[in-house]
């Protein structure tokens, strides 16, 4: 049984990371709560995309954090990472199984309830769900869904889902009462003078959600 927590899902972003790079965001979110990170480098070649991998693979060692790389299939493999993340134009979700093999997490993002329902459990473990709102990191995003989109996408989808798409520590409660089972986030935590405490800020948004 593959074992994950999609409670804070941090997507890594480049720019927004630059001051102290990916890496050490990585490893002080993580201490400061986040439970999946996810190496996200639209720009990046395979080649840098495996070295800043297995970076991070060394930082979170010896935590119980996930790590998830998105739409690179051969540097997900070559990091030996704990998952792939793929958008709906990056590959078909069957053929990104059977290249990463049975064991790894494979994440798939939906953006509307037909592909949320049309979902494979059998091959996705995970679907990001969103955007919940409009965010400035993803530019090219479809139209934002709300929380009451996100609560009809999650009743439709057969597998765990964490929400996506501009949700900061404040969006929390409504993200989970949506019956969501995390929230993904970006420029919450990537950018911020001290990511740790930030971290900190949504995972305890996150459990009082839950209380």
């Amino acid at each position: 049984m593959k074992s994950f927590d999609l409670s804070l899902y941090l997507v890594l972003d480049p720019l927004l990371c630059a001051g102290i790079g990916m890496v050490e965001t990585a490893r002080i979110a993580v201490a400061g709560g986040a439970t999946i990170v996810q190496l996200r480098d639209k720009h990046a070649s395979t080649a840098s995309m495996i070295e800043t991998g297995r970076a991070l693979k060394r930082a979170l060692a010896g935590t119980e954090a996930r790590l998830i790389v998105n739409d690179d299939v051969e540097a997900a493999v070559a990091i030996d990472a704990d998952g792939l993340h793929i958008g709906q134009d990056d590959m078909d979700a069957r053929a990104a199984r059977h290249l990463i093999g049975p064991d790894m997490i494979l994440g798939l993002s939906v953006e509307t309830e037909a592909l949320a329902a049309a979902i494979d459990p059998s091959v996705v473990d995970y679907a990001g769900i969103g955007p919940v709102f409009a965010t400035p990191t993803k530019p090219d995003h479809k139209q934002p869904i709300g929380f009451a989109g996100l609560a009809r996408m999650v009743d439709l989808c057969p597998v765990p889902s964490v929400a996506i798409g501009g949700l900061k520590a404040e969006h929390a409660a409504g993200a989970l009462l949506a019956g969501a089972d995390g929230i993904a986030v970006v420029s919450a935590i990537c950018g911020t003078p001290d990511p740790r405490a930030a971290a900190a800020e949504v995972a305890r948004a996150i459990r009082r959600a839950r209380s």
